[in-house]
């Protein structure tokens, strides 16, 4: 099962040139999953290979103005091209109040739009995988979100099924589910005969804004990949904690006692380059990457490699020659 995140947008408060406003675009299979609209998402959605699919799921950490406000656009969008599938809004209490005044700037809809309210501790249980709320430390009801895949089976011994008579077909494909067959000669063969230890699935974890905090670390611990805001560098501790945000420092120590399997930093800014920020950050977890808009970052299952970022691997030719590119980042 394919997992990916696609960044389109890496900027803090204000958009800049080469960096939107938060969003994050999280894939799996077929499934994609929003979280955060900054303004412009759904531009960056078309300036992308990925194209304004209709989302079926958008996430909001909360209600500060970047992260929110392209949604309205977006929701218009949909309905003007005569969108009829449902759509479902998460976000933390005070969601419903919000779309109350929003609904003014949208209008009407042509298809249902549902609104959930989440709470830190909330768990949207998927057949695969969980999505876990956990509280954050941002001054204002915050929501950091971790995709938790359950458990998978273990390794299929195809030695092992031929001894015990197994036929290949669909007798091993039920093994591998976890479920025992019966043989042709009547006996029984059961899954962990066939089958090694359970393996563990992937962890992602999205920190949205916030000053360092527990919470996140104990989110984070093992997870493949830590998406963590680092809104400034170490000489403006004092105004990072003024503002509840983090250092590109602090993210680095979190992830280093998390033993994340890599650090991306987002919500830069304006007044930094990424280069920068991944340099002060690696001082403490070398592992670390800043990306950019249209950057991704693939997640394979732990035995086929680390995480790795594929620099504007979502960029449409056209846009990365005519784009004015900051300076790179050491990868």
């Amino acid at each position: 099962m394919d997992l990916d995140l696609v960044f389109f947008g890496t900027s803090g408060s204000v958009p800049t040139a080469q960096r939107g406003p938060s969003a994050l675009l999280v894939r799996r299979g077929g499934e994609r999953l929003l979280f955060d609209c900054g303004e412009g998402t759904q531009r960056q959605f078309l300036r992308s290979s990925v194209g304004l699919v209709e989302l079926r799921e958008v996430f909001v950490s909360h209600f500060h103005a970047d992260h929110y406000l392209g949604l309205p656009g977006m929701l218009k969008t949909f309905a003007l091209r005569g969108r009829e599938t449902p759509l479902i809004v998460y976000g933390p209490p005070g969601l419903k109040e919000l779309f109350g005044a929003l609904r003014r700037v949208f209008g009407k809809l042509t298809y249902q739009l549902d609104l959930e309210e989440l709470r830190p501790g909330d768990v949207l249980e998927r057949r695969e995988y969980n999505l876990v709320t956990f509280p954050v430390d941002h001054g204002v009801q915050s929501l950091g979100f971790a995709l938790v895949e359950h458990p998978r089976p273990g390794r299929f011994h195809v030695e092992t099924a031929d001894s015990l008579g197994v036929p290949p077909g669909p007798e091993r494909g039920l093994l591998q589910a976890g479920e025992s067959v019966t043989l042709p000669d009547g006996g029984t063969v059961t899954p962990d005969e066939v089958l090694g230890p359970p393996r563990p699935g992937r962890k992602v974890i999205l920190s949205g804004d916030t000053a360092p905090a527990p919470t996140v670390l104990e989110a984070a611990r093992g997870a493949e990949v830590l998406v963590h805001e680092a809104t400034f560098l170490d000489e403006e501790r004092e105004r990072a904690q003024e503002t509840a945000h983090s250092t590109a420092l602090d993210a680095a120590e979190v992830a280093r006692d998390a033993e994340v399997g890599l650090l991306a930093l987002t919500h830069l800014s304006n007044r930094y380059f990424g280069p920068e920020v991944a340099r002060e950050a690696r001082t403490i977890f070398p592992e670390t990457v800043v990306p950019k808009d249209f950057d991704v970052i693939d997640v394979p299952f732990p035995e086929r490699g680390a995480p790795r970022l594929v620099k504007g691997g979502v960029l449409l030719k056209r846009d990365a020659l005519e784009s004015v590119a900051e300076p790179e980042a050491v990868t």
